[in-house]
Order: structure tokens, then sequence, then C-alpha cells
């Protein structure tokens, strides 16, 4: 397992979308159980969606 920030996902293999999203959300820390080695654009795409939806859900709980 390796935990990184999700700025460093994102840099890595999707910069493209570096400028959609906010620095509280580039700031996220991520659990890879497979590792950062391992992961694929596409997996990129859905890490972001979660990260996003996760983050929106606890804004509307608060």
């Amino acid at each position: 397992m390796e935990t990184v920030k999700l700025s460093q996902i994102v840099e890595r293999l999707a910069p493209e979308l570096s400028p959609y999203l906010t620095s509280r959300e580039l700031d996220l820390r991520i659990v890879l159980r497979d590792g950062l080695a391992v992961l694929e654009p596409g997996d990129v795409m859905e890490i972001v969606q979660h990260s996003i939806c996760n983050g929106q859900k606890q804004t509307m709980l608060q």
C-alpha cells in the first residue's frame, strides 16, 4: 500500500486535469492498494471522480 496526494497522481498521469481541481482536492491523501506505479490513466479519472464526490458529501454534511 502507498499513500500519495491526489496532486501526485494527477501530475503523473493526467496533468490536463490539474486546472480543474481545487487546491483542497489536490491535497487529498489517497491510499493506493497496489501503489502509484501500476495506475493507468483510466484509474485517475475514477479516483478524481470519487475524491470530488466525497468532498462534496463532506461539505453538505457540515
